[in-house]
């Protein structure tokens, strides 16, 4: 369980990295043209910033080694686990995008972090 477990957390942290990469990389480009759109120059200007390319790639990264994960266990373990971004991604979003955290949001995450352990708990005897 524990590569399955590497596997899934390199694949998370790559994604939220990605993630707050789009994000800051989207924001820089609103700025300066405008919100995203399919308008050719929106378009250009996103798709040629440098954190969105790497967003991408880091995102993609996150997607490689997703296919670790899914290639090892169930589909139906392994996919409510995903929700484990949601926690990830709280503390990236507070300090890279001045985000607040709320307590509903908290809340909210420690109930993932629950429903993952279950998930886990009663899944490692039966993969």
């Amino acid at each position: 369980m524990l590569p399955v477990l590497t596997l899934l957390l390199t694949a998370s942290t790559l994604t939220v990295i990605g993630e707050v990469l789009l994000k800051l990389g989207v924001n820089a480009v609103s700025s300066r043209v405008g919100a995203f759109s399919l308008d050719l120059r929106v378009l250009w200007a996103t798709f040629s910033d440098w954190r969105v390319i790497l967003g991408f790639a880091l995102v993609f990264g996150g997607a490689l080694f997703w296919l670790g994960v899914i290639s090892r266990v169930n589909l139906s373990f392994a996919y409510p686990l995903l929700a484990l971004n949601y926690v990830i991604i709280l503390i990236p979003s507070r300090f890279f995008l001045n985000e607040t955290i709320t307590p509903a949001k908290i809340i909210g995450a420690v109930i993932v972090v629950i429903g993952v352990i279950v998930i886990t708990w009663g899944a490692t005897n039966h993969q």
